[in-house]
């Protein structure tokens, strides 16, 4: 049921009218670790951060680009399933699947400073202005206050005014935030205070050429370097990792 509605949403985004679709071109292939199951991905200052998912598994890195080993790591709980990170100020932000339970850590070495709770799934986060935004599987986006996670209000996100559910990892880039669409090889564009889609990236061809395999192995990770302006992706179990420019938009 979950794998249908998935191709539906997918087929109700490759429709291309009246929003703009967009392709890329690989600027840079890095080595990626092939055993992790991405979830959530952002860049700082130099290095990646990168956040995996599987219970007993799951941890928070920092990454060297060039080799993409991690350089600083800490695990999570065995019985947690980690999901998306964001930065906020000295913090690495986390959520997890569906413990219900957040974590912070220190952004300069990566111990934990505490958890919190919230309501439902976490699936990816990202901060927009103050707000900390969280996707959970759905069609929302939830808006939370990062001190306290009181959550602020809730936006739908639409494509050509129906619903989109499957949202997964995020991204902030330029004031839209970008997202993930789950099990699909689409980045969708939205506007943060209205939902809508403004445009999409069909990243088509890129597992294949990552030599991804596997039924899990699907595109999930968007970093942005706003200092160099360069955007990197990867998936769930890709063993590389790819600088990207969009290409094609129209």
């Amino acid at each position: 049921m979950v794998l249908l509605y998935v191709l539906a949403a997918a087929t109700a985004v490759a429709d291309p009218a009246p929003i703009e679709r967009c392709g890329y071109r690989i600027v840079q292939g890095y080595p990626h670790d092939a055993t992790s199951f991405t979830q959530g991905l952002f860049w700082d200052e130099e290095h990646l951060y990168e956040a995996t998912g599987q219970y007993g598994q799951s941890r928070v890195a920092r990454l060297d680009l060039k080799t993409g080993r991690a350089l600083i790591q800490t695990k999570l709980p065995s019985d947690q399933f980690g999901e998306g990170i964001t930065r906020w100020g000295d913090q690495i932000v986390g959520v997890t699947w569906q413990n219900g339970v957040g974590h912070r850590w220190a952004i300069k070495d990566l111990k934990p400073l505490g958890t919190f709770k919230y309501d439902g799934e976490g699936w990816g986060v990202t901060m927009v202005g103050d707000s900390l935004v969280l996707s959970d599987g759905s069609s929302q986006l939830k808006f939370f206050d990062p001190a306290t996670m009181t959550e602020q209000k809730r936006v739908t996100v639409r494509f050509g005014g129906r619903p989109l559910a499957m949202l997964n990892e995020l991204e902030t880039i330029d004031g839209q935030v970008w997202a993930n669409v789950w099990m699909t090889d689409l980045i969708v564009r939205i506007d943060p205070a209205s939902g809508d889609i403004k445009s999409y990236i069909d990243l088509t061809g890129l597992r294949q050429d990552a030599g991804a395999t596997g039924g899990d192995s699907v595109l999930n990770g968007i970093a942005w370097d706003a200092k160099k302006k360069r955007l990197f992706v990867t998936g769930k179990y890709w063993p590389k990792l790819y600088e990207i420019a969009l290409a094609d938009c129209g």
